[in-house]
Formats: structure tokens, C-alpha cells, sequence
């Protein structure tokens, strides 16, 4: 049971930082057309890939 949490985890973390980088970046390239939406997904892009950063602790906290 705890090895199925452990490798969601690691799943999660990987589609939270690659999809909050993903994001960020868009909100770059979008923020010359549309400063609001592009700070916007900047913001929310670096958000996200920062909780996957925080699982990265977390995981490393919890047993093997």
C-alpha cells in the first residue's frame, strides 16, 4: 500500500513541475499580447511547479 502512495507521489510531483514550468513559460510568451492572462499563467505556472518542488521534500521525508 505505502509503495502505490510513494510512486502517485512521485507521478504528481513530475506532472506538477513539468506542468507549472510549462505553463510559466507560456505566460511568458503570451504576456506580450496580453500582460494580464500572461502574468496570470506566470504566476499560476510558478505556483504550481513550486508545490511539486515541496513534494520533492516531503518524499524525501517518508520511508522507502
Amino acid at each position: 500500500m505505502v509503495l502505490m502512495q510513494t510512486k502517485q507521489l512521485e507521478k504528481w510531483i513530475w506532472i506538477l513541475i513539468y506542468g507549472g514550468l510549462l505553463g510559466a513559460s507560456l505566460g511568458w510568451f503570451i504576456e506580450s499580447h496580453n500582460e494580464a492572462a500572461g502574468w496570470a499563467l506566470i504566476v499560476a505556472g510558478a505556483v504550481v511547479a513550486v508545490i511539486g518542488a515541496v513534494l520533492i521534500f516531503v518524499r524525501s521525508r517518508m520511508g522507502p
